[in-house]
């Protein structure tokens, strides 16, 4: 799996994505947040043809797994090895950040 456009229906548990394996870039975001929807053609032409997941998720009032993460704003993409944050892009703007926190997950391989 690469880029994902589609919110997940289900928050996953922290805990899961802790034991996760492999690599994972987590998306927090809203469909309604004009930040995200202008970072999405930045997010897909560099996730969309990567080796790794993307998991989108909204966040929110009352959305546990953002809190877990510290999350401020949105979108904000957190780069996971093996459940372990290894880089983070808040509010991109700019494709070369975003490459260059992809290099780093995928230099940890």
């Amino acid at each position: 799996m690469s880029y994902n456009e589609i919110f997940v229906a289900r928050e996953p548990e922290r805990e899961e994505i802790d034991a996760g394996k492999g690599n994972l870039v987590l998306e927090f975001g809203t469909p309604w947040c004009g930040h995200c929807l202008a970072a999405q053609p930045l997010i897909r032409e560099v996730l969309e043809h990567a080796a790794t997941d993307h998991l989108r998720v909204e966040d929110g009032r009352g959305r546990r797994l953002g809190r877990s993460f510290r999350v401020k704003l949105w979108p904000t993409l957190i780069f996971l090895r093996d459940g372990e944050e290894m880089a983070r892009v808040v509010r991109p703007t700019d494709i070369a950040v975003i490459r260059e926190a992809l290099a780093r997950l995928e230099q940890s391989d």
